[in-house]
């Protein structure tokens, strides 16, 4: 602890909490997928299954659209809507399907309250008899980089429920066609580097905090508000690690989602060497 009491950067790592709804799915999705199977949800369209051959894990993995919007069958005024812009994978069917229960698992508002679907078509019947005239969602999946056989997926989500805004979340997914699993942020830093990483990060922030309007107005009074936090909502992208928060976590909303990195130069020793880009 610093002198002031408060934990120190370092010391954070031990107790980060997270909104359990929307940044804890993927454990919880690589758990349900490896015990209940791993088909595609038969709402997604695939092309053939000669398509369908694993791919070599060291080539980008091909992706198909997956788009749509609805509005609640038989309504005729205001009436909730929801719209996918997603993506599946003809040669990895279980990626397919984890995108497919990570973003409708993003839809839960409440982090005490488990949702009761596990998939956007269990989601959209679920959703049309519970939400209010001019509710709306919005789910999306995008791609963020490729390299080698790691693919790193950006989901979305936002949903208005009649408030001032939307709510928007954004979760990152680092998923290892090799191994078929999810790479959560303690599978790729050395054994014992969480603090050097917390570190890197809370560097990143202070370069962030440089170009922050609101920040520079007044520091002390900011830094009270919204003081920094680690995160485990990462990516691997092409020059660093990217560490993505939620509204309002270190930023007032108008500052959106922020996104912090940290160049892939300051992670020698901290991160794996195999996810360290080839020199």
């Amino acid at each position: 602890m610093d002198r002031a009491g408060a934990l120190t950067p370092a010391a954070k790592i031990s107790t980060m909490t997270y909104t359990p709804v929307v940044l804890s799915f993927s454990l919880a999705s690589a758990l349900l997928l490896s015990a209940c199977g791993t088909s595609t949800p038969s709402s997604i369209s695939l092309p053939s299954a000669s398509a369908q051959a694993a791919a070599d894990t060291g080539q980008a993995l091909r992706s198909e659209p997956v788009r749509w919007k609805r509005d609640k069958p038989g309504c005729k005024r205001e009436c909730p809507r929801i719209e996918v812009d997603s993506l599946a994978f003809p040669q990895d069917e279980k990626l397919t399907a984890l995108v497919d229960h990570a973003l409708a698992m993003m839809t839960g508002l409440e982090s005490n309250v488990q949702p009761t679907y596990l998939s956007i078509a269990e989601f959209e019947a679920y959703y049309w008899r519970t939400a209010k005239p001019r509710y709306a969602v919005v789910l999306k999946a995008e791609l963020k980089h490729q390299q080698g056989p790691i693919t790193v997926l950006t989901l979305s989500s936002y949903q208005f429920t009649g408030g001032a805004h939307g709510i928007p979340a954004t979760q990152y997914l680092n998923w290892d066609r090799g191994a078929q699993r999810v790479l959560g942020l303690a599978d790729v830093l050395e054994p014992g580097r969480g603090p050097q990483f917390v570190q890197a990060l809370a560097r990143a922030h202070k370069r962030w905090l440089e170009d922050n309007r609101d920040y520079q107005d007044n520091p002390t009074r900011y830094a009270e508000l919204w003081p920094f936090s680690p995160s485990d909502n990462y990516a691997l992208a092409k020059d660093g690690i990217t560490v993505k928060y939620d509204a309002y976590a270190i930023a007032p909303y108008s500052h959106g989602e922020p996104e912090l990195t940290i160049p892939y130069t300051e992670l020698t020793g901290i991160l794996k060497p195999a996810y360290l880009p080839a020199r």
